[in-house]
């Protein structure tokens, strides 16, 4: 079936119960149209959510199955991890709460991998507690890794907005040490193969920010630019990548110079999350770049502060979800025209680009 007829199943993790996690999944998923768009399967409880349904007062009726497997098009799917009654607790993380979120996190990419559900999106968790559970990482980026096998990119993404991180969760005095020339080469290259196949962008022009205030000023504030990240870009480009820099931080998050790259490269995590979150902070999406499987999530985090209380914004994480689905169908309709030559050469040619086509066979 062509990705454009195929009804995606859409897995869905939980998070922190005791955040506004169900709150927000709820509210993206009230529309009583929404399942002729795509097939959600969320891994959870019922009890839980039929609770917390009461709390907001939303009215949603849900599919309760044992098996992601189980799903039906056309409904609202819970897959019940947890039969028993669950105790909640607005605002405050529980072993409970941070449990669940472990599980629901692990069932949903078991089902991602084996193919149960076509994308992942995530609500948000709380890593400290989860980290004192046993979770062995500093967020959902570097589980992935491990689950994949692979390196993968932390990636904030709206339409006219797209934000990379070099380096992600770790302390502000480790980040110098933890850039390299090859780490910038082998993450600009991923993120142009992801504007390429996943976002439809023929020839992505690529930002990269500097590490240090003013892109280091010549040297007079750091040598990073210098004997790092310009060798990079150099290189790069050489290889034929559209990648630009380095470019000052503090100055370049204005509408008329990043609006003119289809993405850019920040080298940690707060220079390029904070001005993404203020420009684009009920829209943005965080995807996981680079992966063999399509996850997104909420570009925001548990807002115990304001968890029960009815007042959670569910736009981000629907945003979450059509991104994902786009991804997707992207994604398969990249892989199925590569592998037909002449098809994509059709389409190359169709869409305005300089390519001849092979000549057919005597």
């Amino acid at each position: 079936m062509s990705s454009k007829h195929h009804k995606i199943k859409v897995g869905i993790s939980v998070g922190d119960f005791n955040g506004i996690g169900v709150e927000i999944i709820l509210k993206a998923l009230q529309d009583k149209n929404i399942t002729d768009f795509f097939t959600p399967v969320i891994f959870g409880s019922g009890k839980l959510f039929s609770y917390q349904k009461n709390v907001f007062k939303i009215q949603t009726n849900f599919n309760y199955i044992q098996h992601p497997k189980e799903a039906a098009i056309g409904k609202l799917n819970i897959v019940n991890l947890w039969k028993d009654n669950v105790n909640v607790e607005f605002g405050i993380p529980t072993e409970e709460s941070t449990k669940m979120a472990i599980d629901s996190l692990e069932a949903a990419t078991n089902a991602l991998m084996n193919g149960d559900v076509d994308v992942l999106v995530t609500a948000p968790i709380n890593k400290d507690e989860m980290i004192k559970q046993g979770f062995k990482h500093t967020g959902h980026t570097g589980y992935f890794e491990e689950k994949f096998n692979k390196k993968g990119l932390m990636f904030l993404v709206t339409e006219k907005l797209k934000v990379a991180v070099s380096t992600h969760h770790i302390p502000v005095s480790e980040i110098a040490k933890n850039i390299s020339k090859n780490k910038i080469k082998d993450q600009t290259r991923a993120l142009n193969q992801c504007l390429i196949e996943d976002f439809c962008i023929q020839k992505p022009k690529i930002a990269i920010l500097g590490l240090n205030p003013h892109a280091g000023d010549g040297g007079a504030i750091g040598n990073e630019e210098i004997e790092i990240i310009e060798p990079a870009i150099k290189e790069l480009f050489d290889e034929g990548i559209l990648a630009f820099g380095p470019y000052p931080a503090d100055s370049f998050f204005q509408p008329e110079k990043y609006s003119s790259f289809d993405a850019v490269l920040a080298m940690y995590h707060d220079q390029g999350l904070a001005p993404f979150k203020t420009i684009a902070y009920e829209e943005g999406v965080n995807y996981t770049a680079g992966l063999p499987f399509i996850r997104t999530s909420p570009d925001h985090g548990t807002a115990y502060d304001i968890a029960g209380k009815n007042m959670a914004d569910e736009q981000s994480f629907s945003e979450a979800i059509f991104t994902a689905i786009e991804i997707f169908r992207n994604r398969t309709e990249y892989q199925e025209l590569t592998k037909n030559p002449l098809k994509s050469k059709v389409l190359a040619n169709d869409n305005g680009i300089d390519e001849d086509l092979p000549e057919e066979n005597e």
